[in-house]
């Protein structure tokens, strides 16, 4: 078997790649030997001086942090499921070709992604509709993505329309279809875009900031930065350091998503590639 011999851009390209993979894993690590460290100390370090878990216990058992993570928990799994339900019902919608003004309605919805009325229209609209300062803003505002409904649309495009001519002739509703054939043969798609809006309600920030003024209401990461300046430090625990604690809520907030993603990754690259390209 005759091996390809590397070139020089084969090998900048290998060098690049391990050099921007460094770049994204060492700080990372850095925050996570902190986080498992008691001792406060300055610089790169290749593991603790003194391991202990207990910046990871006054996270978990601290009640200013416990009801931040459990507002992101919550915003997070039900504003994945709107905002599924919103971008899996409206791309069914765009691909009913017998529907009158689907095309008007199609560019319509691709005209927001270039134009919209920016941040104070949208602030002035979740106002007059009563969802200032509360959790309703900032699940809904986020669902409203017409790139993701886009991608779904063109996921279902991709579906044979033969199925969906023999299930209209045994008498299937435009519904039945959707849930018993669209759906089920959707699930790379789900799970990409799925995968997308969980990192983006768990990761909120700015919808949080412009909508929500109540602290009673605020989200992880809302608390995270308050942690980070310092101004709203948890009591540590045991012979947690402040250092610790930081560290902890900062490895907390990704951790999730660490563990989610490499048994996701396949369903999101699918997901993504499918229907990118029409035959």
């Amino acid at each position: 078997m005759n091996r390809k011999k590397l070139t020089t851009g084969d090998v900048l390209v290998y060098a690049g790649v391990i050099l921007i993979s460094l770049l994204i894993i060492i700080p990372l690590y850095k925050v996570l030997i902190d986080s498992l460290d008691l001792r406060t100390a300055y610089g790169m370090k290749l593991w603790p001086e003194k391991f202990g878990l207990d910046g990871y216990i006054s996270v978990f058992t601290n009640p200013t942090l416990y009801e931040p993570f459990r507002i992101s928990v919550v915003t997070t799994v039900i504003g994945t499921l709107v905002a599924l339900t919103l971008s899996t019902l409206g791309a069914y919608v765009l691909i009913q070709w017998d529907m009158p003004g689907r095309n008007f309605f199609a560019n319509l919805l691709l005209f927001t992604m270039i134009f919209n009325g920016g941040m104070i229209p949208t602030f002035l609209v979740v106002k007059e509709l009563g969802l200032y300062n509360n959790l309703g803003s900032v699940i809904l505002v986020p669902a409203m993505n017409v790139y993701n409904l886009v991608l779904m649309r063109n996921f279902f495009e991709s579906i044979p329309h033969s199925l969906f001519e023999a299930a209209d002739i045994d008498g299937a509703s435009p519904m039945t279809i959707f849930a018993k054939i669209v759906l089920p043969l959707s699930k790379a798609a789900l799970a990409s875009i799925g995968l997308m809006f969980l990192v983006a309600y768990w990761n909120d920030y700015t919808n949080f900031k412009i909508y929500i003024t109540n602290s009673d209401f605020y989200n992880f990461q809302m608390k995270l930065r308050s942690i980070i300046l310092g101004s709203d430090l948890p009591t540590a625990s045991g012979s947690a350091t402040a250092n610790t604690v930081q560290n902890a809520a900062i490895i907390t907030a990704i951790l999730p998503f660490m563990v989610i993603y490499p048994f996701a990754q396949k369903y999101f690259v699918t997901g993504l590639n499918i229907g990118a390209v029409k035959e």
